[in-house]
């Protein structure tokens, strides 16, 4: 695995963003959270997009080169994002972005009534910006959502999170609707939480190499928030 180098380059990155690979084609990265992948129309720099843009220019104000965008996280989401050096690469990871297995970490308010299940429904953006359940298959999408509890410490529950679909704040509304909210996610129903960060974690992520075909697997550490809030070990290795 390629690691960031030495250098200014190195330096004009965000805090909290750590290169996980790089070559020619791809650019695999960790978010943290309260930063924003892209732009919106309330807030156009500063982003991870701009940043990396930024830092596969090396400082050459009159370069062309860029990152294109291949799939995104929520502003209060962490975790790995692949972004591409080329079009090319953008079209060729996004055709087979199905193949993609995005394995993400959620700390919820209240124990799930199973050790692991499948949580399904049809999910529908308003005009408000928000997403839920509708029993009309026809305007929702199919959404399926898998998970694992891992560890409960008083009402909280950490859970490991497989997107069997990938739709817009899908984790959030399904837990939310299952009866347990995310940590610290007052868009879906979280109350009472102390924190000022989303308990949302992309943990690891693996998809097909876009020019080598290679499987590339990603994978990162348990945020040490979420230790803290689950009474777990923590050390200096904790990202």
């Amino acid at each position: 695995m390629s690691k960031p180098s030495n250098g200014p380059k190195k330096n004009r990155l965000p805090p909290g963003v750590n290169i996980l690979h790089e070559d020619e084609h791809i650019l695999v990265v960790e978010k943290p959270h309260g930063l924003l992948t892209i732009a919106t129309e309330q807030r156009t720099s500063g982003t991870l997009y701009s940043k990396l843009t930024e830092y596969v220019r090396k400082g050459t104000a009159k370069s062309r080169k860029r990152v294109f965008i291949v799939h995104r996280l929520d502003r209060d989401a962490s975790g790995v994002l692949v972004f591409a050096k080329t079009p090319e690469d953008k079209a060729a990871l996004q055709a087979g972005w199905e193949k993609a297995q995005k394995r993400y970490l959620a700390v919820v308010r209240g124990r799930m009534p199973e050790p692991s299940g499948i949580i399904t429904s049809n999910l529908i953006e308003t005009k408000a910006q928000l997403v839920r359940s509708t029993r009309d298959p026809k305007q929702g999408m199919l959404s399926r959502t898998a998970y694992r509890v891992i560890q409960e410490s008083g009402d909280l529950s950490l859970l490991e999170v497989d997107l069997l679909t990938g739709r817009k704040h899908q984790i959030r509304v399904h837990l939310s609707e299952f009866g347990r909210p995310i940590v610290g996610d007052k868009k879906y129903g979280a109350k009472g939480d102390p924190e000022k960060r989303l308990a949302l974690h992309a943990k690891s992520l693996a998809f097909d190499h876009p020019a080598t075909h290679k499987r590339m697997e990603f994978e990162t550490k348990i945020p040490s928030f979420f230790k803290r809030i689950m009474n777990m070990p923590t050390g200096p290795e904790v990202t």
